[in-house]
Protein backbone atom coordinates (compact mmCIF):
# COMPACT_ATOMS: atom_id res chain seq x y z
CA UNK A 1 0.00 0.00 0.00
CA UNK A 2 1.32 3.43 -0.91
CA UNK A 3 1.08 5.75 2.08
CA UNK A 4 -0.09 9.33 1.58
CA UNK A 5 1.74 12.39 2.81
CA UNK A 6 -0.99 13.10 5.35
CA UNK A 7 -0.74 9.55 6.67
CA UNK A 8 3.00 9.89 7.08
CA UNK A 9 2.67 13.17 8.96
CA UNK A 10 0.13 11.56 11.25
CA UNK A 11 2.51 8.66 11.86
CA UNK A 12 5.09 11.13 13.20
CA UNK A 13 2.70 12.19 15.99
CA UNK A 14 3.32 8.97 17.88
CA UNK A 15 4.76 10.10 21.19
CA UNK A 16 8.39 9.99 20.06
CA UNK A 17 10.91 11.65 22.35
CA UNK A 18 12.97 14.35 20.61
CA UNK A 19 15.22 16.92 22.24
CA UNK A 20 16.74 20.15 20.92
CA UNK A 21 19.17 20.94 23.70
CA UNK A 22 17.03 20.95 26.81
CA UNK A 23 13.75 21.44 24.92
CA UNK A 24 11.42 18.46 24.55
CA UNK A 25 9.66 18.68 21.17
CA UNK A 26 6.01 17.74 21.53
CA UNK A 27 5.16 17.48 17.81
CA UNK A 28 7.87 17.34 15.14
CA UNK A 29 5.32 18.07 12.40
CA UNK A 30 4.60 21.51 13.90
CA UNK A 31 7.87 22.54 15.52
CA UNK A 32 9.72 25.22 13.48
CA UNK A 33 12.90 23.13 13.47
CA UNK A 34 11.31 20.16 11.68
CA UNK A 35 7.91 21.10 10.25
CA UNK A 36 9.09 22.14 6.78
CA UNK A 37 11.30 19.08 6.43
CA UNK A 38 8.40 16.87 7.53
CA UNK A 39 6.25 18.44 4.80
CA UNK A 40 9.05 17.77 2.31
CA UNK A 41 8.93 14.08 3.21
CA UNK A 42 5.14 14.10 3.02
CA UNK A 43 5.38 15.55 -0.48
CA UNK A 44 7.57 12.59 -1.50
CA UNK A 45 4.83 10.21 -0.40
CA UNK A 46 2.20 12.18 -2.30
CA UNK A 47 4.44 12.24 -5.37
CA UNK A 48 4.48 8.43 -5.38
CA UNK A 49 0.68 8.31 -5.34
CA UNK A 50 0.34 10.72 -8.26
CA UNK A 51 -0.95 8.69 -11.26
CA UNK A 52 1.60 10.47 -13.46
CA UNK A 53 4.41 8.86 -11.42
CA UNK A 54 2.79 5.45 -11.03
CA UNK A 55 5.17 3.46 -13.23
CA UNK A 56 8.29 5.34 -12.14
CA UNK A 57 7.82 5.23 -8.38
CA UNK A 58 5.87 2.06 -7.70
CA UNK A 59 5.45 -1.53 -8.88
CA UNK A 60 2.68 -4.10 -8.81
CA UNK A 61 2.98 -7.45 -7.07
CA UNK A 62 0.03 -9.70 -6.36
CA UNK A 63 -2.43 -6.95 -7.18
CA UNK A 64 -0.89 -4.49 -4.70
CA UNK A 65 1.35 -1.53 -5.41
CA UNK A 66 4.53 -0.91 -3.48
CA UNK A 67 7.23 1.76 -3.55
CA UNK A 68 9.75 1.03 -6.30
CA UNK A 69 12.65 1.04 -3.87
CA UNK A 70 11.30 -2.18 -2.36
CA UNK A 71 11.59 -4.00 -5.71
CA UNK A 72 13.80 -7.12 -5.62
CA UNK A 73 15.42 -6.88 -9.08
CA UNK A 74 15.69 -9.91 -11.33
CA UNK A 75 16.63 -8.19 -14.59
CA UNK A 76 18.71 -5.31 -15.83
CA UNK A 77 15.49 -3.44 -16.53
CA UNK A 78 14.55 -3.82 -12.85
CA UNK A 79 17.83 -2.17 -11.86
CA UNK A 80 17.13 0.69 -14.26
CA UNK A 81 13.63 1.06 -12.80
CA UNK A 82 15.11 1.34 -9.30
CA UNK A 83 17.70 3.86 -10.50
CA UNK A 84 15.04 6.03 -12.13
CA UNK A 85 12.92 5.96 -8.99
CA UNK A 86 15.90 7.06 -6.89
CA UNK A 87 16.54 9.86 -9.38
CA UNK A 88 12.96 11.12 -9.27
CA UNK A 89 13.03 11.19 -5.46
CA UNK A 90 16.43 12.88 -5.40
CA UNK A 91 15.34 15.45 -7.97
CA UNK A 92 12.39 16.36 -5.77
CA UNK A 93 14.81 17.34 -2.98
CA UNK A 94 17.64 18.51 -5.28
CA UNK A 95 19.87 15.81 -3.82
CA UNK A 96 19.80 17.49 -0.40
CA UNK A 97 18.01 14.67 1.46
CA UNK A 98 20.73 12.04 1.77
CA UNK A 99 18.61 9.73 3.92
CA UNK A 100 15.34 9.97 2.02
CA UNK A 101 12.91 7.03 2.47
CA UNK A 102 14.57 5.04 -0.34
CA UNK A 103 18.01 4.93 1.34
CA UNK A 104 17.78 2.47 4.23
CA UNK A 105 15.01 0.60 2.41
CA UNK A 106 17.64 -0.21 -0.23
CA UNK A 107 19.95 -1.68 2.43
CA UNK A 108 17.09 -3.91 3.57
CA UNK A 109 16.36 -4.97 -0.02
CA UNK A 110 20.00 -5.98 -0.49
CA UNK A 111 19.79 -8.17 2.61
CA UNK A 112 16.48 -9.68 1.51
CA UNK A 113 18.12 -10.84 -1.74
CA UNK A 114 20.56 -13.09 0.16
CA UNK A 115 19.02 -13.55 3.63
CA UNK A 116 20.87 -16.82 4.28
CA UNK A 117 23.98 -14.74 5.05
CA UNK A 118 22.34 -13.69 8.31
CA UNK A 119 22.50 -17.32 9.49
CA UNK A 120 26.26 -17.72 9.03
CA UNK A 121 27.75 -19.12 12.22
CA UNK A 122 24.50 -18.80 14.19
CA UNK A 123 24.32 -21.33 16.98
CA UNK A 124 21.35 -20.20 19.06
CA UNK A 125 18.75 -21.78 16.78
CA UNK A 126 16.98 -18.53 15.97
CA UNK A 127 16.01 -17.89 12.34
CA UNK A 128 17.31 -14.36 11.85
CA UNK A 129 16.90 -14.87 8.10
CA UNK A 130 13.16 -15.25 8.54
CA UNK A 131 13.06 -12.20 10.81
CA UNK A 132 14.70 -10.11 8.09
CA UNK A 133 12.35 -11.30 5.38
CA UNK A 134 9.36 -10.66 7.62
CA UNK A 135 10.60 -7.15 8.35
CA UNK A 136 11.18 -6.48 4.64
CA UNK A 137 7.60 -7.50 3.86
CA UNK A 138 6.22 -5.43 6.76
CA UNK A 139 8.25 -2.35 5.79
CA UNK A 140 7.09 -2.71 2.19
CA UNK A 141 3.43 -3.25 3.06
CA UNK A 142 3.27 -0.28 5.45
CA UNK A 143 5.41 1.92 3.19
CA UNK A 144 7.56 2.70 6.19
CA UNK A 145 10.34 5.23 6.38
CA UNK A 146 13.35 3.73 8.15
CA UNK A 147 16.46 5.66 9.16
CA UNK A 148 19.58 4.06 10.58
CA UNK A 149 22.25 4.52 13.26
CA UNK A 150 25.19 2.25 12.48
CA UNK A 151 28.25 3.95 14.00
CA UNK A 152 29.46 3.54 17.62
CA UNK A 153 29.73 6.37 20.09
CA UNK A 154 32.97 8.40 19.97
CA UNK A 155 35.79 7.32 22.24
CA UNK A 156 34.48 3.78 22.74
CA UNK A 157 37.63 2.21 21.31
CA UNK A 158 39.48 2.86 24.59
CA UNK A 159 38.40 0.06 26.96
CA UNK A 160 40.98 1.11 29.56
CA UNK A 161 39.28 4.49 30.03
CA UNK A 162 35.84 3.00 30.43
CA UNK A 163 37.18 0.39 32.80
CA UNK A 164 37.77 3.05 35.44
CA UNK A 165 35.37 3.46 38.31
CA UNK A 166 32.43 5.68 37.44
CA UNK A 167 32.87 5.50 33.67
CA UNK A 168 30.59 3.29 31.63
CA UNK A 169 31.04 2.81 27.89
CA UNK A 170 28.31 4.72 26.05
CA UNK A 171 28.24 2.18 23.24
CA UNK A 172 24.86 0.59 22.54
CA UNK A 173 24.82 -2.99 23.77
CA UNK A 174 22.55 -5.81 24.84
CA UNK A 175 22.21 -5.63 28.61
CA UNK A 176 19.68 -8.41 29.07
CA UNK A 177 17.89 -11.08 27.06
CA UNK A 178 15.00 -13.42 27.76
CA UNK A 179 12.36 -15.38 25.87
CA UNK A 180 10.66 -12.17 24.72
CA UNK A 181 13.70 -10.43 23.28
CA UNK A 182 16.59 -8.20 24.31
CA UNK A 183 17.07 -5.00 26.28
CA UNK A 184 19.33 -2.31 24.81
CA UNK A 185 21.12 0.55 26.52
CA UNK A 186 23.65 3.05 25.22
CA UNK A 187 23.97 5.43 22.31
CA UNK A 188 24.29 5.05 18.55
CA UNK A 189 24.98 7.53 15.76
CA UNK A 190 24.43 9.20 13.44
CA UNK A 191 20.69 8.94 12.85
CA UNK A 192 20.19 11.33 9.95
CA UNK A 193 16.47 11.91 9.27
CA UNK A 194 15.37 9.63 12.13
CA UNK A 195 13.24 12.45 13.54
CA UNK A 196 11.20 12.26 10.31
CA UNK A 197 11.11 8.43 10.08
CA UNK A 198 9.07 5.58 11.54
CA UNK A 199 11.81 3.11 12.50
CA UNK A 200 15.52 3.23 13.19
CA UNK A 201 17.74 0.39 11.98
CA UNK A 202 20.53 -0.36 14.44
CA UNK A 203 23.66 -2.08 13.15
CA UNK A 204 27.39 -1.81 12.54
CA UNK A 205 29.13 -0.71 9.36
CA UNK A 206 32.49 -0.61 11.12
CA UNK A 207 34.29 -3.83 12.12
CA UNK A 208 33.88 -5.07 15.68
CA UNK A 209 36.34 -7.13 17.70
CA UNK A 210 35.23 -10.66 18.71
CA UNK A 211 35.00 -9.40 22.30
CA UNK A 212 32.27 -6.95 21.29
CA UNK A 213 29.57 -9.57 20.74
CA UNK A 214 26.98 -7.74 22.86
CA UNK A 215 27.52 -4.61 20.75
CA UNK A 216 26.89 -6.53 17.52
CA UNK A 217 23.12 -6.30 17.82
CA UNK A 218 21.39 -5.57 14.52
CA UNK A 219 17.70 -4.81 14.77
CA UNK A 220 14.87 -2.44 13.83
CA UNK A 221 13.21 -0.32 16.51
CA UNK A 222 10.16 1.98 16.29
CA UNK A 223 11.14 5.61 16.89
CA UNK A 224 8.52 5.86 19.66
CA UNK A 225 9.75 2.77 21.53
CA UNK A 226 9.72 3.35 25.32
CA UNK A 227 13.19 4.36 26.49
CA UNK A 228 14.36 5.61 23.07
CA UNK A 229 15.14 9.30 22.59
CA UNK A 230 16.59 11.37 19.75
CA UNK A 231 18.99 14.21 20.53
CA UNK A 232 19.01 16.61 17.61
CA UNK A 233 22.00 18.62 16.48
CA UNK A 234 21.53 22.37 16.11
CA UNK A 235 18.57 22.79 13.71
CA UNK A 236 19.25 24.96 10.69
CA UNK A 237 15.65 25.60 9.66
CA UNK A 238 15.05 27.80 12.69
CA UNK A 239 17.77 30.16 11.44
CA UNK A 240 16.05 30.61 8.09
CA UNK A 241 14.24 33.93 8.27
CA UNK A 242 12.19 33.05 5.20
CA UNK A 243 12.26 30.65 2.28
CA UNK A 244 13.40 33.56 0.09
CA UNK A 245 16.49 34.25 2.19
CA UNK A 246 17.39 30.60 2.95
CA UNK A 247 15.52 28.53 0.36
CA UNK A 248 17.40 25.29 1.07
CA UNK A 249 17.81 25.37 4.86
CA UNK A 250 14.16 26.39 5.12
CA UNK A 251 12.83 23.21 3.47
CA UNK A 252 15.59 20.62 3.15
CA UNK A 253 17.32 20.33 6.52
CA UNK A 254 16.85 16.58 6.98
CA UNK A 255 18.26 16.73 10.56
CA UNK A 256 20.86 14.57 12.27
CA UNK A 257 20.54 13.12 15.74
CA UNK A 258 22.04 10.81 18.31
CA UNK A 259 19.89 7.85 19.38
CA UNK A 260 19.91 7.14 23.11
CA UNK A 261 18.59 3.83 24.47
CA UNK A 262 17.65 3.30 28.10
CA UNK A 263 16.43 -0.27 28.61
CA UNK A 264 14.67 -0.38 25.25
CA UNK A 265 13.02 -3.74 24.64
CA UNK A 266 13.30 -5.26 21.17
CA UNK A 267 11.35 -8.46 20.44
CA UNK A 268 13.24 -11.34 18.86
CA UNK A 269 11.33 -11.02 15.59
CA UNK A 270 12.95 -7.59 15.09
CA UNK A 271 16.49 -8.89 15.73
CA UNK A 272 18.61 -9.82 12.69
CA UNK A 273 22.13 -10.35 14.11
CA UNK A 274 23.00 -11.15 17.73
CA UNK A 275 26.26 -12.15 19.44
CA UNK A 276 28.06 -12.24 16.07
CA UNK A 277 30.64 -9.43 16.11
CA UNK A 278 32.14 -10.08 12.69
CA UNK A 279 28.86 -10.95 11.02
CA UNK A 280 27.17 -7.74 12.16
CA UNK A 281 29.31 -5.78 9.73
CA UNK A 282 29.85 -8.47 7.11
CA UNK A 283 26.15 -8.87 6.27
CA UNK A 284 26.27 -5.62 4.28
CA UNK A 285 29.31 -6.75 2.27
CA UNK A 286 28.43 -10.44 1.73
CA UNK A 287 25.08 -9.36 0.32
CA UNK A 288 24.32 -6.48 -2.10
CA UNK A 289 23.03 -4.41 0.85
CA UNK A 290 25.88 -1.89 1.02
CA UNK A 291 25.92 -1.66 -2.77
CA UNK A 292 22.19 -0.94 -3.04
CA UNK A 293 22.18 1.69 -0.30
CA UNK A 294 25.16 3.49 -1.76
CA UNK A 295 23.87 3.28 -5.32
CA UNK A 296 21.05 5.45 -4.03
CA UNK A 297 23.62 7.87 -2.65
CA UNK A 298 25.38 8.01 -6.05
CA UNK A 299 22.09 8.92 -7.70
CA UNK A 300 21.26 11.43 -5.00
CA UNK A 301 24.65 13.12 -5.50
CA UNK A 302 23.93 13.25 -9.23
CA UNK A 303 20.83 15.37 -8.57
CA UNK A 304 22.81 17.70 -6.33
CA UNK A 305 25.53 17.99 -8.97
CA UNK A 306 22.94 18.97 -11.57
CA UNK A 307 21.71 21.72 -9.23
CA UNK A 308 25.28 22.97 -8.80
CA UNK A 309 25.89 22.90 -12.56
CA UNK A 310 22.67 24.77 -13.35
CA UNK A 311 23.36 27.29 -10.61
CA UNK A 312 26.90 27.89 -11.88
CA UNK A 313 25.61 28.60 -15.37
CA UNK A 314 22.93 30.99 -14.11
CA UNK A 315 25.47 32.82 -11.95
CA UNK A 316 27.72 33.48 -14.95
CA UNK A 317 24.75 34.86 -16.84
CA UNK A 318 23.82 37.05 -13.88
CA UNK A 319 27.40 38.33 -13.65
CA UNK A 320 27.49 38.86 -17.42
CA UNK A 321 30.60 36.70 -17.77
CA UNK A 322 29.07 33.71 -19.53
CA UNK A 323 30.80 34.54 -22.82
CA UNK A 324 34.30 34.81 -21.31
CA UNK A 325 36.40 31.87 -22.65
CA UNK A 326 37.86 30.99 -19.24
CA UNK A 327 34.38 30.94 -17.73
CA UNK A 328 33.05 28.72 -20.52
CA UNK A 329 35.96 26.37 -19.85
CA UNK A 330 35.01 26.14 -16.17
CA UNK A 331 31.37 25.47 -17.05
CA UNK A 332 32.50 22.84 -19.53
CA UNK A 333 34.55 21.20 -16.81
CA UNK A 334 31.56 21.11 -14.48
CA UNK A 335 29.39 19.73 -17.27
CA UNK A 336 31.92 16.96 -17.89
CA UNK A 337 31.80 16.04 -14.18
CA UNK A 338 28.03 15.67 -14.35
CA UNK A 339 28.22 13.55 -17.50
CA UNK A 340 30.95 11.34 -16.00
CA UNK A 341 28.89 10.61 -12.88
CA UNK A 342 25.81 9.87 -14.99
CA UNK A 343 27.88 7.36 -16.96
CA UNK A 344 29.19 5.71 -13.79
CA UNK A 345 25.65 5.33 -12.48
CA UNK A 346 24.24 3.88 -15.70
CA UNK A 347 27.23 1.53 -15.89
CA UNK A 348 26.22 0.03 -12.55
CA UNK A 349 23.02 -1.16 -14.24
CA UNK A 350 24.52 -2.08 -17.61
CA UNK A 351 27.40 -4.21 -16.32
CA UNK A 352 25.39 -5.67 -13.46
CA UNK A 353 26.12 -8.62 -11.19
CA UNK A 354 24.12 -11.86 -11.33
CA UNK A 355 23.38 -13.53 -7.99
CA UNK A 356 22.80 -17.28 -7.46
CA UNK A 357 19.30 -16.66 -6.09
CA UNK A 358 18.05 -15.40 -9.47
CA UNK A 359 18.44 -11.74 -8.57
CA UNK A 360 20.70 -9.14 -10.13
CA UNK A 361 22.65 -6.39 -8.39
CA UNK A 362 24.33 -3.13 -9.28
CA UNK A 363 28.01 -3.43 -10.20
CA UNK A 364 29.56 -2.77 -6.82
CA UNK A 365 33.02 -1.91 -8.17
CA UNK A 366 31.57 0.87 -10.30
CA UNK A 367 29.42 1.98 -7.37
CA UNK A 368 32.40 2.23 -5.02
CA UNK A 369 34.37 4.05 -7.69
CA UNK A 370 31.58 6.60 -8.02
CA UNK A 371 31.27 6.85 -4.22
CA UNK A 372 34.95 7.73 -3.88
CA UNK A 373 34.68 10.17 -6.81
CA UNK A 374 31.79 12.00 -5.15
CA UNK A 375 33.60 12.19 -1.81
CA UNK A 376 36.75 13.60 -3.39
CA UNK A 377 35.14 15.94 -5.90
CA UNK A 378 32.45 17.72 -3.89
CA UNK A 379 34.75 20.32 -2.27
CA UNK A 380 36.39 21.08 -5.63
CA UNK A 381 33.02 21.43 -7.37
CA UNK A 382 31.73 23.82 -4.70
CA UNK A 383 34.94 25.83 -4.93
CA UNK A 384 34.45 26.28 -8.68
CA UNK A 385 30.92 27.55 -8.08
CA UNK A 386 32.19 29.97 -5.42
CA UNK A 387 34.79 31.32 -7.84
CA UNK A 388 32.14 31.94 -10.47
CA UNK A 389 29.90 33.59 -7.88
CA UNK A 390 32.57 36.10 -6.89
CA UNK A 391 31.66 38.76 -4.35
CA UNK A 392 28.20 39.44 -5.76
CA UNK A 393 26.49 37.77 -2.83
CA UNK A 394 27.89 40.43 -0.47
CA UNK A 395 26.62 43.34 -2.56
CA UNK A 396 22.95 42.83 -1.71
CA UNK A 397 20.70 44.02 1.13
CA UNK A 398 20.61 41.96 4.30
CA UNK A 399 17.31 40.23 3.61
CA UNK A 400 13.99 40.35 1.79
CA UNK A 401 12.44 42.90 4.16
CA UNK A 402 13.89 45.61 1.95
CA UNK A 403 10.94 44.87 -0.33
CA UNK A 404 8.46 45.72 2.43
CA UNK A 405 9.30 49.45 2.47
CA UNK A 406 8.06 51.21 -0.66
CA UNK A 407 10.86 53.78 -0.79
CA UNK A 408 13.60 51.24 -0.16
CA UNK A 409 12.05 48.82 -2.63
CA UNK A 410 12.09 51.43 -5.40
CA UNK A 411 15.69 52.36 -4.67
CA UNK A 412 16.69 48.70 -4.60
CA UNK A 413 14.93 47.94 -7.88
CA UNK A 414 16.55 50.98 -9.50
CA UNK A 415 20.16 50.73 -8.30
CA UNK A 416 20.66 46.96 -8.11
CA UNK A 417 19.14 46.05 -11.49
CA UNK A 418 21.29 45.20 -14.51
CA UNK A 419 20.42 45.36 -18.23
CA UNK A 420 19.72 41.62 -18.20
CA UNK A 421 18.21 41.02 -14.76
CA UNK A 422 16.03 42.75 -12.19
CA UNK A 423 17.33 43.45 -8.71
CA UNK A 424 14.95 40.89 -7.26
CA UNK A 425 16.17 38.20 -9.67
CA UNK A 426 19.77 38.88 -8.66
CA UNK A 427 18.94 38.73 -4.97
CA UNK A 428 16.97 35.51 -5.33
CA UNK A 429 19.70 33.71 -7.27
CA UNK A 430 22.52 34.76 -4.96
CA UNK A 431 20.52 33.81 -1.87
CA UNK A 432 20.10 30.33 -3.36
CA UNK A 433 23.77 30.09 -4.29
CA UNK A 434 24.93 31.14 -0.85
CA UNK A 435 22.65 28.64 0.87
CA UNK A 436 24.18 25.87 -1.23
CA UNK A 437 27.88 26.73 -0.97
CA UNK A 438 28.39 29.35 1.74
CA UNK A 439 25.86 29.23 4.57
CA UNK A 440 25.86 27.04 7.69
CA UNK A 441 23.50 24.74 5.81
CA UNK A 442 26.13 24.53 3.07
CA UNK A 443 28.80 23.79 5.67
CA UNK A 444 26.78 20.88 6.98
CA UNK A 445 26.56 19.47 3.44
CA UNK A 446 30.28 19.92 2.87
CA UNK A 447 31.00 17.87 5.99
CA UNK A 448 28.24 15.41 5.16
CA UNK A 449 29.56 14.64 1.68
CA UNK A 450 33.11 14.30 3.00
CA UNK A 451 32.20 11.75 5.65
CA UNK A 452 28.90 10.37 4.36
CA UNK A 453 30.36 6.87 3.85
CA UNK A 454 33.08 7.18 6.49
CA UNK A 455 36.63 8.54 6.41
CA UNK A 456 38.33 8.54 3.00
CA UNK A 457 40.51 5.52 3.81
CA UNK A 458 37.38 3.46 4.52
CA UNK A 459 35.75 4.57 1.27
CA UNK A 460 38.87 3.61 -0.68
CA UNK A 461 39.21 0.33 1.17
CA UNK A 462 35.90 -0.76 -0.35
CA UNK A 463 37.41 -0.30 -3.81
CA UNK A 464 40.56 -2.13 -2.71
CA UNK A 465 38.49 -5.04 -1.42
CA UNK A 466 36.39 -5.35 -4.55
CA UNK A 467 39.21 -4.94 -7.09
CA UNK A 468 40.01 -8.20 -8.98
CA UNK A 469 43.70 -8.00 -8.19
CA UNK A 470 44.38 -11.39 -9.75
CA UNK A 471 43.07 -10.23 -13.11
CA UNK A 472 44.98 -6.96 -12.79
CA UNK A 473 48.24 -8.73 -11.98
CA UNK A 474 47.71 -11.09 -14.93
CA UNK A 475 47.89 -8.11 -17.31
CA UNK A 476 51.44 -7.36 -16.18
CA UNK A 477 52.45 -11.01 -15.87
CA UNK A 478 51.19 -11.88 -19.37
CA UNK A 479 52.99 -8.90 -20.85
CA UNK A 480 56.31 -9.82 -19.19
CA UNK A 481 55.87 -13.46 -20.27
CA UNK A 482 56.11 -12.36 -23.90
CA UNK A 483 59.82 -11.61 -23.69
CA UNK A 484 62.97 -12.84 -21.99
CA UNK A 485 66.58 -11.88 -21.57
CA UNK A 486 68.09 -11.65 -25.09
CA UNK A 487 70.88 -14.04 -26.01
CA UNK A 488 74.35 -12.52 -26.37
CA UNK A 489 74.91 -10.93 -29.77
CA UNK A 490 71.28 -11.29 -30.83
CA UNK A 491 69.47 -8.19 -32.00
CA UNK A 492 65.70 -8.40 -31.88
CA UNK A 493 63.88 -8.12 -35.20
CA UNK A 494 61.72 -5.04 -35.46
Amino acid sequence: MLKSGAEHLESLRDGRVVYIGGERVSDVTRHPAFAAAARTVAALYDMKRDPANRETLSFDEGGERFSMYFLLPRTRDDLVRRMRAHKAIADATYGLFGRSPDHVASFVVGLAMQPHELQAGVADGRLYRDNLLSYYREERARDHYTAYAVVPAPGTRDPEFFGRAGYQSPTLRVTKEDDRGVLLSGMKLLATAAILANDVWIGNVQPLAPSQAKESITCAVPINAPGLSLWSRKPLATQAASEFDNPLAYRFDETDSIVLFEDVRVPWERVFVHDQAVLSREIYIRTPSHSFGNHQSNVRFWSKLQLLLALASRITEMNNIDKVPAVRETLGRLASFEAALAGMIHGQCLDHETLPEGYVAFNRRYMYGALNWCTEMYPAICELVRELMGGGVFLLPADATVMHDEKLRKQFESYWATPRHTALERMKLFRLAWDLVGSEFAGRHMQYEKFYAGPSFIVRDHSYRECPWGAMHKIVDDLMARYDVPKPGVTAAR
